[in-house]
């Protein structure tokens, strides 16, 4: 099932290979493009990963190695939905900062892909359009938010990829999809331009086959932004990780983050071997807690990001752009806000208003949003003590492997415990990593890496040493064939 364009096969190409493809005049850029096309042709009407592929006049004057980008992704000239009917057809008449940062690389955008509406969600179910599939097994999640992000990476439909992660929306589905995905310290890449869930989380981040290749994308789409007012310089150059041990490394295990209830035996014993292997490449593993960031950590993400989500889809009023209600003469203004809201939303963004503006409402908000900004702010003050010992935390990224399709849909709180082991660290702006690290059940299982803020440089070094020992093979098998 391989695509073949010019003789490249997408399943296995790398960025950085399809880079040296480009380097050395072996392929152009067109025909890089025209392989991802031809792969996507072939093989995603089965997967759904896209929800628009762009042609010559949209997709960039490139000459680099193509990408795509997640639907909340702001794109010039391209649809943006946001996975949500509520912007079915509308066209950005500008770039958000990190989409013209892909074009100054000369990125070509082979398209946008689907997610879980307006980001939330873990399975990509939630999509106004209907759910991706995971490359792996077409009966099972791809993971979420950004689910399509994932699955275009693990089935061969581009290279590399952006997602945005809130609770875990980047490194979750590449777990579940068996890529690398990273979530980076909040404020080092530009929200400007992204379909907003909760601001004070959101944060872009990329999916790739190899470490390497997410320390190359996240070097191009990194740094300070005039339009964003929270980002800031990178303290350092991000480099491309070349080391193959763990020499002179302090690496953490929590035990909460490795023993919460609903760990898979099968996600369990490969984490557990990926521990072992850091400590054979010779990094000093020790145990460590975080006792009240586990505990408190899914109550505390629960009211802080409904809370932001409520305001932020607040401008969803279809009077500016999107969709609007059709009442033929027959209302008002706050008539045509209800109605257009009640078809263009769907349930989950429904669920997140309700709850954020309960949280928000007068009376409650100290009792509520209030109080969980002071528990966020003790999990940072938890995870700081960590890194005091530590330089890198490792544990599962996800309890489970992927999913299947429908078996969460009608128990929210199933759905919201996916991201158990993400989300603490995201409530303190940490930066983490995912890599596959093994199989359980013929399906991947990846290893999140922690590290503090700003070490991202770390978190790849780590990372791309691991990779190198697991030698983990990222094409998905029933592709292979």
């Amino acid at each position: 099932m391989s695509a073949d364009t010019a003789g490249i096969d997408t399943l296995r190409l790398t960025a950085e290979e399809a880079a040296g493809l480009l380097e050395r005049g072996e392929v152009s850029s067109a025909e890089l493009v025209a392989a991802y096309r031809a792969a996507i042709e072939a093989r995603d009407p089965e997967l759904h990963a896209y929800l628009h592929v762009t042609d010559d006049e949209h997709a960039g004057d490139g000459g680099g190695v193509p990408i795509a980008l997640k639907d909340v992704i702001t794109t010039k000239g391209v649809p943006t939905t946001a996975g949500s009917r509520i912007l079915e057809g509308y066209v950005p008449v500008f770039d958000s900062t990190v989409a013209a940062r892909c074009k100054e690389a000369g990125l070509p955008l082979l398209g946008k892909t689907n997610l879980d509406e307006f980001a939330m969600g873990s399975s990509t179910e939630n999509s106004g359009f209907g759910p991706t599939r995971n490359p792996w097994d077409t009966t099972r999640v791809p993971g979420g938010s950004s689910g399509g992000s994932a699955a275009v990476v693990a089935a061969g439909l581009a290279p590399w990829s952006l997602g945005t992660d809130t609770g875990g929306s980047v490194k979750q589905p590449a777990s579940l999809c068996g890529v690398v995905g990273l979530r980076p310290t909040w404020g080092t890449v530009s929200r400007y331009g992204i379909v907003a869930f909760a601001s004070s989380l959101d944060q872009v981040g990329p999916l790739a086959k190899t470490v390497r290749d997410c320390a190359r994308l996240y070097g191009i789409t990194a740094g300070r932004d005039a339009c964003d007012s929270t980002t800031v310089e990178l303290p350092a150059p991000v480099e491309l990780p070349e080391r193959e041990d763990l020499r002179g490394l302090r690496v953490g295990v929590p035990r909460e983050l490795n023993e919460v209830d609903g760990i898979e035996p099968g996600v369990r014993e490969r984490v557990q071997e990926a521990i072992r292997l850091a400590e054979e490449l010779g990094a000093e593993v020790g145990e460590t807690t975080l006792p009240r960031s586990v505990e408190y950590g899914l109550a505390c993400y629960y009211l802080v990001a409904p809370a932001e989500a409520s305001a932020n889809l607040a401008r969803y009023d279809g009077v500016r752009y999107g969709h609007r209600a059709d009442l033929n003469g027959d209302g008002d203004l706050t008539a045509l806000y209800e109605r257009t809201r009640w078809e263009g939303f769907g349930a989950e963004p429904k669920r997140r208003i309700m709850l954020g503006t309960y949280a928000l409402s007068a009376g409650y908000y100290d009792a509520y949003y209030g109080q969980a900004q002071k528990v966020r702010t003790v999990i940072k003050q938890e995870f700081a003590a960590a890194f005091e010992d530590f330089d890198v935390l490792l544990s599962p990224t996800s309890p489970t492997v992927a999913f299947p399709l429908g078996d969460k849909v009608e128990n929210p709180l199933a759905m919201y415990l996916t991201d158990v082991l993400t989300i603490p660290p995201n409530m303190a702006g940490l930066p983490g990593l995912s890599i596959p690290c093994g199989l359980s059940e013929g399906l991947p299982v990846g290893l999140q890496i922690l590290g503090p803020q700003f070490s991202e440089n770390t978190l790849f070094a780590v990372g791309h040493a691991l990779e190198r020992a697991l030698g983990f093979d990222f094409v998905p098998p029933r592709l292979a064939a």
